[in-house]
């Protein structure tokens, strides 16, 4: 039986990277999924050759009015909501004293108001539902102050993410909706590939030395397997909880 079997999930930040893999092993292991980025085209052109049941939906993640759209278009496509993996953000790399008021405010609405719509957007179908999960992409610049590569608006959106999940776990657990959260390491996605990063091996090489477990970088699948355990029953009974995904660089 396939892990997500009669699961509808939604993925933010699906056009590439470790939401395009989560897209991917999500429609493998039975889900409906509710494919979102706000680069819509090439969202289409990825998922045009992904089997399984896909809909595609235009979503700036920083805007109230769209989530509310693309759960009524989940809900009339699908019938409910199950799962939301809020995968969406972008890290700016600006330390604390060359950061703009503009950068910082673009961050965290990027980062963390994104989390907060989509929570707030999704919870009440998971209650009508009688449960659901919820899984947020948190960061290492959250838990290690050396791990934001000089990205202060970023870290401190990521760190309130991680604290809005467990506000979130704990004030819907009597409603049987889990809040969990992952935590990637260096990991190679379109982002570092699109910086001239070509394999796990290359972008490994920064990390030698900091990250204990060869080739010193991850993948996206690597994530992806972990939005997945989270996202389905075999998680039935967890919530609240922080999965570090980093080759051991955090246990350093």
């Amino acid at each position: 039986m396939a892990r997500l079997e009669n699961k509808v999930a939604i993925i933010t930040g699906a056009a590439s990277g470790m939401g395009l893999a989560a897209l991917e092993l999500f429609t493998k292991e039975g889900a409906k999924v509710v494919a979102t980025d706000i680069a819509f085209d090439q969202l289409k052109e990825v998922t045009a050759s992904i089997e399984g049941e896909i809909l595609c939906a235009q979503l700036d993640v920083t805007s109230e009015e769209q989530w509310k759209s693309v759960m009524v278009e989940a809900k009339e496509a699908f019938g409910k909501i199950d799962i939301l993996i809020n995968n969406a953000g972008v890290s700016f790399h600006k330390t604390l004293l060359e950061e703009t008021l503009d950068g910082w405010n673009r961050s965290i609405n990027l980062n963390l108001t994104s989390v907060f719509l989509g929570m707030q957007s999704v919870i009440p179908y998971m209650q009508d539902n009688g449960g659901g999960s919820i899984v947020n992409c948190v960061s290492l610049s959250a838990i290690i102050g050396s791990a934001d590569n000089g990205a202060a608006a970023y870290a401190a959106a990521k760190g309130g993410v991680r604290a809005l999940s467990k506000h979130a776990a704990i004030n819907f657990a009597q409603d049987n909706i889990r809040v969990n959260s992952i935590y990637p390491g260096a990991i190679l996605t379109g982002a570092a590939q699109r910086h001239g990063v070509t394999s796990r091996e290359v972008l490994g090489k920064a990390f030698e030395g900091t990250i204990p477990l060869p080739p010193f970088a991850g993948e996206a699948l690597d994530i992806a397997n972990g939005y997945l355990y989270l996202a389905s029953d075999e998680s039935k009974f967890v919530t609240g909880e922080e999965l570090i995904i980093d080759g051991g660089w955090s246990s350093k």
